[in-house]
């Protein structure tokens, strides 16, 4: 069954950038539909971005996200720029129904 990592998390400035990223491993599919999400205490989990066929954003991270892939290293990542408070959460991806553990972002000055 597929398993998935979450790394590349921190803390950063507001208007800095982190990359997060999703390492996808027993996969049935050779290029899995990826997903983000985010989650605040108390709050639901909410999509960000996701890969498959095509790519598809928040529209609170369009412009500022981009959602990308490496086939060869069974990877997607999420890049993050011009970060705010309001991004601060613990980001999760997910694949054929399974979650990684996933990743704490902190954005503070």
């Amino acid at each position: 069954q597929v398993q998935l990592v979450e790394s590349g998390g921190g803390v950063v400035h507001p208007g800095g950038s982190l990359r997060l990223s999703c390492a996808v491993t027993g996969s049935s599919f050779s290029n899995p539909a990826v997903g983000w999400y985010r989650q605040t205490p108390g709050k639901q989990r909410d999509f960000v971005a996701g890969i498959g066929d095509s790519t598809a954003y928040a529209n609170t991270v369009k412009g500022r996200f981009t959602i990308s892939r490496d086939n060869a290293k069974n990877t997607v990542y999420l890049p993050m720029n011009s970060l705010t408070p309001e991004d601060t959460a613990d980001y999760y991806c997910t694949a054929e129904w399974r979650w990684g553990p996933g990743a704490q972002v902190t954005v503070s000055s």
